[in-house]
């Protein structure tokens, strides 16, 4: 029998709710499958938390998730704590210790489910997102002076290392050779950001050399959002900066139907520390509480957390039971239009899982 060590951390919002499902979903596939078992510690660090203790996690947070094989993450954000403070709180201060340097954000038009764009199907839509998520315009350097009067100036310095930016078109090289097209799109705006992004670009040609197989092209963020919506079908793998990918897989999971669906991997792929798995959704404390919150994807990114623990058997079971309960529109919530609840869906998965014979 495998043993993993899982670190759940449902934060805030509908994150309670759909962690919960998650670790419901993945106690049956665990049993279903009988080779491994996921031994999973619930930790209450968040908006609560901070409330009570005036920081989002303890001060040996970190140091306690290192002993765990993966942490299972549910949203973080409150609307009487302030962004900036929940983000950084907990979120970015387990990503970026943790040098959790990829994220990675596979969007695809799963059965049953309806792009907004017009004749778009599941074959002209199936794309991952590659983020690099340890620097650039989210590296937390710059600061504020005269707070207050009317000269006051606040500076926001995104930071580009050869280093970062080398390991992460590497990584998204290597991805996008595993993938039956051999695509890859470097996102980048270096007409206007002539240093960090010029180095970006000239990076990526560099990189590309050692991956004669894998054609790639250049598209500046701007063009790109006007690509993803008019050509889809043009894009396979993408990789892009911090703050680009991270608005620009937004906007791929709503082509794809819902920011519901879409499933997020913040890896360490050295495996130096834990990776972490989320949602793409947010809090969401409009419908908190309520039990309609879509759980498909934290479903998914479940999924990923077992390819990244060694299990693709299980996790590819649980793929096909989401597909399964996606095809239905009985069991799409309402962010699909639907009028499910989030135990619906759950018990769907379930009972999926539960009959799956492949």
């Amino acid at each position: 029998m495998r043993h993993y060590a899982i670190a759940a951390i449902p934060a805030d919002g509908i994150g309670r709710e759909v962690v919960a499902a998650g670790l419901e979903v993945l106690e049956v596939l665990a049993k279903r499958d009988g080779g491994f078992r996921l031994d999973v510690e619930n930790f209450d660090w968040g908006s609560d938390y901070y409330k009570k203790h005036g920081v989002m996690m303890p001060a040996d947070g970190r140091e306690t998730l290192k002993a765990f094989d993966a942490i299972y993450f549910g949203a973080v954000g409150a609307p009487d704590v302030p962004d900036h403070v929940t983000l950084w709180g907990l979120r970015l201060s387990i990503c970026q210790p943790f040098d959790q340097y990829a994220n990675v954000r596979p969007t695809r038009i799963l059965p049953g489910i309806r792009s907004p764009l017009r004749d778009v199907g599941p074959r002209d839509l199936d794309w991952v997102i590659v983020r690099e998520n340890s620097e650039g315009e989210y590296a937390g350097q710059g600061g504020r002076s005269h707070r207050g009067f009317p000269e006051e100036v606040a500076t926001e310095v995104a930071i580009f290392t050869r280093a970062g930016v080398t390991r992460i078109m590497r990584f998204a090289f290597q991805l996008a050779r595993s993938r039956p097209r051999k695509l890859l799109t470097v996102v980048t705006k270096s007409n206007a950001q002539r240093h960090g992004m010029v180095m970006w670009d000239e990076i990526a040609a560099e990189v590309a050399t050692e991956f004669p197989d894998v054609a790639w092209d250049k598209m500046l963020v701007d063009a790109m959002t006007m690509r993803m919506t008019l050509k889809p079908a043009t894009l396979d793998t993408i990789v892009a900066t911090n703050l680009h990918a991270d608005i620009l897989s937004d906007l791929a999971a709503a082509l794809a139907g819902s920011l519901g669906i879409a499933p997020t991997a913040n890896l360490n792929p050295e495996r130096r520390f834990p990776s972490m798995f989320e949602p793409i959704h947010g809090s969401a404390f409009d419908i908190a509480g309520q039990g309609i919150a879509n759980p498909i994807g934290t479903f998914w990114s479940a999924c990923m957390m077992l390819d990244h623990l060694g299990e693709p058997a299980a996790g590819a079971r649980l793929m096909r039971a989401i597909e399964r309960v996606t095809a239905d529109p009985a069991l799409h919530t309402p962010d699909l239009g639907g009028q499910a609840t989030t135990r619906m869906v759950t018990d769907a998965v379930i009972a999926a899982i539960l009959a799956d014979n492949e």
